[in-house]
Order: structure tokens, then sequence, then C-alpha cells
């Protein structure tokens, strides 16, 4: 703990200032306080934009933003001198209305892991519960991927709410000190009732803002695909809901990829005879590595396909990783 203040410099991190991509780009904000006096921080997952964050800026400012957040979210200390009692604790709530594939790019759940770490690390006792609202099919895929960062405390109280959420928010924070656009009557000054004064809700980043294309990224396997040819690699998908998620780079020159699912158990299929579910086509991933990712509606065995057929003359080398995704089994139910 001490080494991480250090290392943030803590003593001046409220006067540091992040650069202007983190701070307009990067959405969540303390807004009100609950019943008992308890600073409320939103965390607001669909307008993220992780991908131009990452292109934009350093992994560290992101970490020390967060850290910095932190500190400020420290504001018990005068709530303790206004109600004369100690508060150190603070609510959470999780928007994740719009949480789509875009928010589970490798890079970015790596990112988001290393934050969480340096929560749990520095901050284990100030959460005080965590709700998680508005939550998409997807969740249960995003917070499998995240859960082994947060310790057994931590899990214990994050809470997913159902289609009442709004009501259940009101069980614990007052209509006034909750935002309209949380089922609240509170807003800005000027009315707006996502109290964006408090709020950042983020946005799309402009590519002016990047100062990078790529990270750098470490593949699994890697596979010559002939000229003319294919190469074909399956994955079984056991029960609906999974994720595939993929990075791939070529050498020297573009090659084409698509997702097929098998209509057939047993040997190879050609492309023809599977059922197409990511389109067929070609990238220049030898200049930009790709990257997607795709959720299975069904069960099946699934064929990454990197499609060099077109090419008469060479042969290309392939770099890949290829994951699936599960479904974490208690946030689904």
């Amino acid at each position: 703990h001490v080494e991480v203040r250090k290392h943030m410099d803590a003593e001046n991190i409220i006067d540091w200032h992040p650069p202007e991509v983190v701070e307009k780009y990067m959405s969540g904000g303390m807004c009100g306080h609950d019943l008992e006096g308890c600073p409320i921080w939103y965390e607001v997952i669909g307008p993220l934009d992780p991908k131009g964050l990452l292109f934009s800026a350093s992994k560290q400012d992101l970490l020390k933003k967060k850290f910095r957040d932190c500190e400020i979210e420290d504001d018990g200390n005068k709530q303790t001198e206004k109600l004369g009692k100690k508060v150190e604790m603070v609510l959470m709530i999780y928007d994740c209305e719009g949480l789509g594939l875009k928010h589970i790019w490798k890079p970015a759940v790596d990112a988001y892991g290393e934050i969480l770490a340096m929560f749990e690390e520095n901050y284990p006792e100030s959460l005080k519960r965590l709700f998680v609202v508005k939550a998409p099919k997807l969740f249960p895929v995003a917070y499998n991927l995240i859960k082994h960062f947060l310790s057994e405390d931590t899990r214990k109280k994050v809470v997913v709410l159902g289609s009442n959420w709004k009501e259940v928010l009101l069980k614990h924070i007052s209509p006034e000190e909750l935002p309209v656009e949380y089922g609240g009557t509170r807003t800005d000054p000027d009315g707006n009732p996502k109290c964006q004064t408090k709020i950042n809700y983020g946005g799309d980043i402009p590519k002016s803002y990047y100062v990078r294309d790529q990270l750098n990224q470490q593949y699994e396997h890697s596979a010559m695909v002939s000229r003319g040819s294919t190469h074909q690699a399956e994955y079984e998908i056991l029960f609906p809901g999974c994720v595939l998620r993929w990075q791939f780079m070529s050498d020297g020159a573009d090659v084409g990829f698509g997702v097929y699912l098998k209509t057939k158990i047993g040997g190879r299929q050609h492309a023809a005879d599977m059922t197409e579910v990511h389109p067929n086509q070609r990238y220049n991933a030898h200049m930009v590595p790709e990257d997607g990712s795709l959720t299975c509606s069904e069960p099946g065995i699934y064929v990454l396909r990197f499609d060099n057929t077109y090419s008469y003359l060479h042969a290309k080398k392939v770099s890949y990783t290829v994951e699936v995704l599960l479904p974490d089994k208690n946030s689904e139910e």
C-alpha cells in the first residue's frame, strides 16, 4: 500500500491533472450521499470507449486517474465532520446499459483488472455495497472475466438488481440525492436530469487524440496458410451465451477471416457447407492487428477460418489467440 502511494505520488495526487482525453472521456463520477451519509460513486459503462482510451493515453494515466478518484472519494472526512460520525465507505452504482463486445476487448479487460487489483490492495474496506443496474445479457461473461481480481469479501458486496432497480436504490438513497436519470429527483442547477456536472458520461474518442494505433500483443498460435488455401481452427461451444474472442495478425500481406458453424460433426467442412456467423472478409492485419468477438447463440463446433484462397503466389503466416469466454453462473440467475 505504501509502495503504491509513493509510486502514484499520493501526497500531490489531488493537484495532478490527467491528460485532457482522460479527463473528458473516462466516464463515472461522485454524486450525492446515501441515507447513512456515505458518498455515491457512479460507473457508467455503456458510453465508455476502451479502445479509444488505451490508444490515446497510457495505462499509467488511467490507473492514476482512478487512484485520484479514490483519494477524492475520501470526501468521507468532510462527511465525518458534518454528521459527527465516522464515514469511510462508499456506495457504488454500476450502470451497465450498453455494455457490449467492445468492452471485453482483451487489453481493456487487462487494464481494468489492474485498476480493480489496485482498488482491492489499497481500499479493501472502503466499499460499502456495489449495485449493478441495467445489466444486459453479456454481463455474466464480462463479470466472469474480472471477478478473479476481486476478493471474496468484495464479491459478496456485488448485488445485481433486476427491473425494479429504481425502487431498490430509493431504499438506500433519498430522492433528492439521486439523479432523475436513476429514479430520484436530483438535477444539475440547469435542470439536467443526468447531473452531468457530477457524472461524466464518456463517449467515443475522436481519432485526433490517438497516439498509437495498436498495442503490443502476444499470440498463442501461428500457422502458415499456403497460397490458394485456408487454415481452420475449431472451438467447441457447449452452451449458448458463451463468447468467442480473437485477435490475429498476418505477416507481409492481408488475409481473409470469417467464422462459421459446422453443420455436421466430424471431418473438415468447406465454407460453403457451413453456416457463416461472422462474415468472411479481407483484413490488412499485416498493418494493424485485428480483433473481434462473437456471442454464440447456439452450441456447436465453431470454425475460425483464415482465408488465402485468393492469393496465387504467396503463403501467409498468421499469428492468433482465441479464447472461449464463459458466463458467470451466479450472475446469470
